[in-house]
């Protein structure tokens, strides 16, 4: 998928989103509470040290002196000190002075001697409770409290409050957003599926004239990077209405009922901004089936959340305009009453482009870029089959790093092909220098899979091979282009892709007498797709047309892992056994045929290989052309 950028007499699509502003930190609410505090009990702890400053301290035997001479007002008697006023007045002042002293240790006979001198006296435990409280809990958990909250507004929304709590999910609508179906190339069955809900959120009475109600719910189902969020926003775009984006991860928090809350939050919003359109974006997160049994710790929060979302799409009336579109790449968790009628529709599947569609993607990148007249966009989307969009603009964005990185103001063919190899194989790994004899045998290897690839009947046109060394482990490959995109695979094609995996093996068999560990991932591919033929396909004469095995799939429409369930008999086992073995060891001797028959031209590709490491089509031809099946000229459109 693609968005076509600064290209003449069309606008460049723009989403603009209104971000609230971040006020200083000082000027949170939860900061001026704790300065509040901080200063009204400061006030306190001050205005305590400033009445003891007034105070004189005098020994404690002078203090039983004024004692005996009457010379006490009265005294107020702790475990810590005495406090208290005499009776003569403070010179400077005029009022009566005030004393404190600290006794040795308090006894009844000092009780007896105040009440002797008619001293009015008061006897209190000193717990500065207030004093105590501060410094032991309010200081160290405010000076907590504001470091907390500083680090959490420095790694999260403003907007999500304290702890993330409180705070609605950040959402907001895009005003006017300029992406239509222009800025999408192909997927034309999937435009025509979203048109009708254009088309009613520009006019939704003409729905409710035939008694009808617009579809409330569209998924977009497909691999990453097919441009799902894109084809949200063209319909968006074209509908001319807000557009609210939120991922499915941001309903979810810590406690408990804050994504149900921000559930509610969002379509009460989108109600008040209708029509518009809520897109939720990896849906999976809040969405997967509902657990059995009861949850640990009693409540969910994702089924909770999910539960509120489900409320909210009964809830609301599709009249006013309100669609919710959802995007993701596992439809196969979703739980079922997520997909029911009523809620969620329509299912869309956005599935990988093909061979037209690849190319219209590469003209809207192409477009912004300064190309030379030898680029074939048409061969680069052949070279590419199960490309996204986004590795299709990653390969553009390659190639005119490449052409920067050789000093080149434009972008040429051979641009593109490095980009295609890096993106595929990965970059060049120049300091892995081959040896002479490793060298030789890699380009023995690569050319029997080369001259095999050529012979069989159906195989693709060999477009290129290399033997420079990859990053991710490869000495070398050999590229086939495929002529016309197949949906199904026939038997003698999959026979023949067995042959040529293990053509480089038997070269090296045949010309250096011995084999290498560089054939294991071609046995574990041929091995892969014998077992296949027998047990999936029902590709045996012995076994007959009978699925063996019972295979779960954990992933849908990316690289799929999968479990493998045995409901067959030891005896089944070792017959399937038997087959591949049989699958693989007829690929090999056919690659031994080929390749013995075509024994001179396997030492002319080799050495043309071992010295120039890299040979496209022209050059492989010219060396292999005797030993190359006549092939079938591309076939136009689709």
């Amino acid at each position: 998928m693609a968005k076509r950028e600064n290209q003449p007499g069309a606008d460049k699509p723009r989403i603009e989103i209104n971000r609230s502003s971040r006020p200083p930190f000082w000027q949170s609410p939860q900061f001026n509470l704790v300065v509040y505090l901080l200063f009204v009990l400061l006030s306190f702890h001050f205005w305590g040290q400033y009445s003891e400053a007034r105070r004189i301290e005098i020994p404690y035997s002078e203090f039983l002196q004024h004692l005996e001479k009457r010379e006490v007002a009265e005294a107020v008697v702790t475990d810590r000190a005495i406090t208290g006023q005499l009776t003569d007045s403070d010179p400077r002042t005029g009022r009566p002075r005030q004393f404190i002293t600290v006794p040795l240790l308090w006894s009844p006979e000092l009780a007896d001697k105040l009440a002797e001198q008619g001293v009015k006296y008061t006897v209190r435990y000193d717990d500065n409770w207030l004093r105590d409280f501060f410094f032991s809990w309010i200081l160290p958990f405010g000076i907590l409290f504001l470091v907390w909250g500083w680090i959490a507004r420095k790694m999260g929304p403003m907007n999500k409050g304290f702890l993330n709590i409180g705070g609605h999910a950040h959402v907001h609508p895009d005003s006017g957003p300029k992406v239509t179906f222009d800025d999408v190339a192909g997927y034309e069955e999937v435009k025509q599926e979203l048109r009708e809900t254009v088309e009613f959120l520009r006019d939704p009475s003409r729905i409710r004239e035939l008694g009808a109600r617009a579809p409330k719910g569209v998924l977009l189902v497909g691999p990453p990077g097919t441009g799902k969020t894109l084809f949200a926003r063209a319909v968006a775009g074209e509908a001319r209405v807000p557009f609210f984006n939120i991922s499915g991860s941001e309903f979810i928090e810590l406690f408990v009922g804050v994504g149900a809350a921000r559930v509610r939050e969002l379509f009460e919003e989108a109600r008040g901004k209708a029509p518009c359109i809520i897109f939720i974006d990896e849906i999976d997160a809040i969405g997967r089936t509902r657990s059995a049994g009861p949850a640990m710790g009693g409540h969910d929060e994702r089924e909770q959340t999910l539960n509120q979302l489900l409320s909210e799409m009964d809830g609301f009336d599709p009249s006013t305009g309100v669609v919710v579109m959802a995007a993701t790449n596992r439809p196969e968790i979703l739980d079922q009453a997520l997909l029911r009628s009523g809620r969620f529709d329509r299912r869309v599947l956005v599935d990988k482009p093909d061979r037209i569609a690849r190319e219209g993607i590469l003209r809207l990148y192409a477009g912004r870029m300064k190309l030379t007249a030898g680029v074939d966009l048409d061969v680069i989307a052949r070279r590419t089959p199960g490309f996204v969009g986004a590795d299709l603009e990653n390969i553009c964005n390659e190639a005119a790093i490449h052409a920067l990185r050789e000093n080149r103001g434009q972008i040429n063919m051979d641009d593109f092909e490095a980009a295609i190899d890096r993106v595929v194989a990965g970059p060049e790994a120049k300091h892995r220098a081959l040896s002479a004899a490793e060298k030789h045998r890699v380009a023995v290897h690569e050319s029997g899979h080369t001259l095999v690839a050529l012979a069989v009947p159906t195989g693709e046109p060999v477009h290129r091979v290399t033997i420079i060394p990859r990053a991710i482990g490869a000495l070398g490959f050999t590229l086939q282009l495929p002529v016309e995109e197949h949906l199904l695979s026939t038997t003698e094609e999959m026979k023949d892709q067995i042959a040529i995996l293990l053509g480089g093996r038997m070269a090296e068999q045949l010309v250096l007498g011995s084999v290498s560990s560089g054939a294991s991932n071609d046995l574990e591919k041929a091995s892969d797709i014998a077992r296949n033929m027998v047990s999936r396909l029902g590709m045996s004469e012995a076994l007959g047309p009978v699925v063996w095995g019972r295979q779960q799939q954990l992933q849908y429409l990316s690289s799929a892992q999968v479990i493998e369930e045995r409901n067959f008999s030891e005896a089944t086992a070792q017959a399937i056994d038997a087959e591949v073995k049989a699958l693989v060891e007829e690929g090999r001797e056919r690659a031994r045929g080929i390749l013995t028959r075509c024994s001179a031209v396997l030492d002319a590709l080799s050495a043309e290989l071992e010295e120039h490491e890299t040979l496209d089509s022209e050059q492989i031809l010219r060396i292999a052309g005797a030993c190359a099946q006549t092939r079938p000229k591309p076939a136009e459109g689709r």
